[in-house]
């Protein structure tokens, strides 16, 4: 390493439907340039001077290029035969939290550590929490549903304090709302895998318990990866255990919640309301029924993406994680390969 510097591939995708990211604004937010590199690295100089980047797009020149390379900077990429395509790649950053575009893991090989972004979304996410956690007690929904169709009906709404939050998910994402809106004096339960402590909630919970609280939820937040765990989580049976006087936010992903049925529940008005960030795929199609479903409020995967900044804060964190690379210590972030996250 001293005598020959560690090469890095970096790949920006092109913005276009059903990929990530989706559409031009994303890529110009998500885009990693040679200019943003340069920045990050104005105060580490000698980690700078250990390292070349090679800076690509989509697949253009990613075979010949991984071929020598010990490290990959991107969102996705290629999985197959990677071994033999890129015999000197020894670790994998991905630019996202969610990894489940990369499950299941079959492809990775001994010695391969694979990092994600998890946790740089957490001031942006906290904040969209909060919003969205009192646009659905101020019953924005159905006001915003109202003035799409030129009805100006009073709708009123109480403080969310002694109101019960369910997030389920207490990651980075789920933990960020929970630390915002505890201190207004809702109670916030949490659920996930292990009923491991989670700040903000005032009790954690097991998944396997989740029907003991989904009754008295007022409202139900979703913070969740994609795993095969998770897929259909909240489906009709569970949907069907909410009060009519809940509203469900959902930032984690489509497939943990069954929009189908949530759509039946709202049409019907058997949920309060519900604001939707996440979907597959993405755009939404423009046929889809989401678009016509009242007391729902659709967001473009926006919730924890910081306009002008993710790629500063994805860089900086790299940068934490290739000082531990040269140094040959743990790496921050590491994927668990059989859980997906």
């Amino acid at each position: 390493m001293k005598n020959k510097k560690l090469k890095i591939h970096v790949k920006n995708n092109h913005g276009r439907p059903g990929t990530f990211p989706c559409d031009l604004e994303g890529e110009k937010n998500f885009t990693i340039t040679m200019e943003h590199i340069e920045k990050a690295f104005e105060k580490e100089p000698k980690i700078k001077d250990q390292v070349e980047f090679f800076i690509d797009w989509d697949e253009d020149n990613f075979n010949s290029s991984i071929l020598n390379s010990e490290i990959l900077l991107t969102y996705d990429f290629p999985t197959k035969n990677l071994k033999s395509i890129a015999p000197n790649l020894k670790w994998i950053h991905c630019t996202a939290a969610g990894v489940e575009h990369l499950f299941p893991f079959n492809w990775t090989f001994d010695g391969l550590k694979i990092t994600n972004s998890s946790g740089v979304h957490a001031k942006k996410a906290g904040e969209f929490g909060l919003m969205s956690v009192l646009m659905l007690q101020n019953h924005l929904p159905k006001i915003i549903t109202n003035q799409k169709n030129k009805q100006f009906i009073s709708t009123f709404g109480n403080p969310i304090a002694g109101k019960n939050v369910i997030v389920v998910g207490t990651g980075s994402l789920g933990s960020s709302m929970a630390k915002l809106v505890a201190p207004l004096g809702a109670n916030i339960i949490g659920v996930n895998k292990k009923g491991k402590k989670a700040e903000g909630c005032s009790e954690v919970i097991t998944v396997d318990k989740i029907d003991s609280v989904l009754p008295k939820a007022d409202i139900l937040y979703l913070a969740l990866p994609e795993t095969p765990e998770t897929k259909n989580l909240i489906d009709k049976r569970r949907l069907d255990l909410l009060k009519p006087s809940c509203g469900i936010v959902n930032i984690g992903r489509q497939s943990a919640l069954d929009y189908d049925a949530l759509c039946n529940k709202l049409e019907n008005k058997e949920i309060a309301g519900a604001i939707l960030d996440v979907f597959k795929p993405e755009p939404i199609d423009k046929n889809s029924r989401l678009w016509e479903t009242p007391n729902l409020v659709i967001t473009p995967h926006v919730s924890s993406d910081d306009g002008g900044n993710y790629v500063k804060m994805t860089l900086d964190l790299f940068i934490k994680n290739l000082k531990l690379f040269i140094e040959n210590k743990e790496l921050l972030n590491q994927i668990d390969k059989d859980l997906g996250y």
